[in-house]
Order: C-alpha cells, then structure tokens, then sequence
C-alpha cells in the first residue's frame, strides 16, 4: 500500500466529498473519468456563522448533481448567492447557467462568455459574500482564463485544475500555453512561502495538505518533462506524436492525445526560447 503522505502533496485520504475545510464542503460531481479523476469537484464556500454560500465550478450538466449541490447546502442552513467559475471547460462550467437558473445567482468567470451578470472576475479582486474573503489569483495555462482563489481564514487555495489532486494537469494547447503556467506555478508557490497557504482544495482529485510540497513537484515535473522532448527533438522525434510516443511510452495510451496537447506547448515553449 503506497504511503499517502509520501506522494506529492499529501493527499488526504477516505471520502471525497464533504467537509474539507472550515469554509469548504465538496460535492463530487457524478462524471467520473480518465480525464476527471473521480470526478468533478464541485465547492461550496461559505464563513461558518453565514447563511450566504459562494458555489465554485457547478461542474457539468447534470440536474441531479446541480439539485445535490443546492440541497447540501441548504441543510447546512445556507443559500447559495454567487457562482464562480475557475475555467470553461464542461466538466466544471457546462452546468453554470441551470445552476444559475435553480439559485437565482450570477456567474462570474473571467472569459466574458461564461458571464451571466455585469460583474466579471479580475486579479486582485476579493469575494466578500456572507462576510467571506476570497481572492482572485489569475493563473493560466491550463487554459486562458484559469483562476485559483485564495480563501486566507483557511490557509487555502481552490486551483480548478491547475493543480489536481492527484497526477498532474494538462497544458492545453493552444489555449493553454507553458509560459503562462509555469508562471503561475510560481505564483501559487509565493502563496505557499509568503501568505501561509498549505491546503489545496483542487478540481479534481483529493485535498492536499502540502500546498508547497505539489507546487515544487509540478515545477521540477514541467522541467523534467521539458528536457525530455527537447531531447526527443534533438534525436530526430519532430511531430508531436512521436514526441508523445518517445516521452510518454510509459503512459497509458487513452492519456496520449491530452498529453499531445501539452507536448504542442512544450514544442512552442522550446522554440520561442531559442532551444529547438
């Protein structure tokens, strides 16, 4: 049996829905998948004392997931009055405009299009519904529009999937693009060293509670994985297929096209920098 606390981040154990946190309860949306892990993670953040909740990635479009999401909440004595979006991919956002409809809330995303209301999502701003404080942290890659928000009372950040909970997240290309995230990566570490963060609440996977443990592993995985095809290329793999087939022959074949899409990155990365 492999020691949890000894993989990257110490991922918590047991049940992945409930509790997680003070201020945040999951409910692990039923779209389990290669790609989704054991599903979408589906946050409800609210300060302990408030009868105001702030719902994170509705998740996908199903209604009975939408309703379990509502009915969670309010058996904890909470109406839910704003919805966020970490990104636009379906499993976390295709939901959001019946969730929208069910709570009578608007969704705030930073991509425009996955608006339902005037307020949009920018770094720097700060979620205060029902006396809660949640912060936006701008972290791409992933995709374009990527966030992370910093809930400080927990020491917490929710990373969409820029960080999962388990492996390691996809570079989608060309939305997605490696700059960017390794930026981000090290933006996230810096809440690690300098504002306390030790928990990650991800969107997918389960918690865990060494935020500057993953953090570093993912940079020293992006690294390793850079050098590799930068080696690949120099012995002659030059399509991104054959880069997949050389560095990812140890991966199951069902992950090859996303990590396609990550290799098309890395191939941008290295060539705007001069290296291929």
């Amino acid at each position: 049996m492999t020691n949890a606390a000894a993989l990257p981040g110490q991922p918590r154990g047991g049940v992945l829905s409930g509790p997680a946190t003070a201020r945040a309860v999951n409910v692990l949306a039923p779209n389990a998948s290669v790609m989704t892990l054991d599903g979408t993670n589906t946050w409800i953040v609210a300060e302990p004392d408030s009868d105001l909740a702030v719902v994170i990635d509705p998740g996908p479009l199903d209604d009975a997931h939408l309703a379990n999401v509502v009915d969670t909440a309010e058996k904890a004595g909470r109406r839910i009055a704003l919805t966020l979006l970490t990104h636009g991919h379906p499993d976390h956002a295709e939901g959001a405009g019946r969730f929208a409809e069910l709570t009578g809330t608007r969704v705030r995303a930073l991509d425009p299009a996955l608006r339902l209301g005037d307020e949009g999502l920018a770094a720097g701003d700060v979620i205060t519904t029902g006396g809660l404080e949640l912060r936006v942290v701008p972290t791409p890659g992933h995709t374009a529009d990527s966030l992370s928000f910093h809930l400080p009372a927990d020491r917490a950040i929710l990373t969409g999937d820029t960080v999962l909970g388990r492996g390691t997240t996809v570079v989608a290309h060309p939305d997605g693009r490696l700059g960017d995230y390794l930026d981000s990566l090290r933006r996230l570490r810096s809440l690690t060293v300098d504002d306390g963060v030790h928990t990650v609440l991800p969107g997918h996977g389960p918690v865990l509670e060494d935020a500057q443990g993953v953090v570093e592993f993912y940079l020293a995985h992006r690294a390793h994985r850079l050098a590799q095809v930068e080696t690949a290329v120099e012995n002659g793999h030059r399509s991104p297929a054959e880069v997949v087939a050389h560095v990812y022959a140890d991966v199951d074949h069902s992950l090859w096209p996303a990590a396609e899409l990550s290799v098309r990155a890395q191939l941008d990365y290295l060539g705007e920098h001069g290296l291929i």
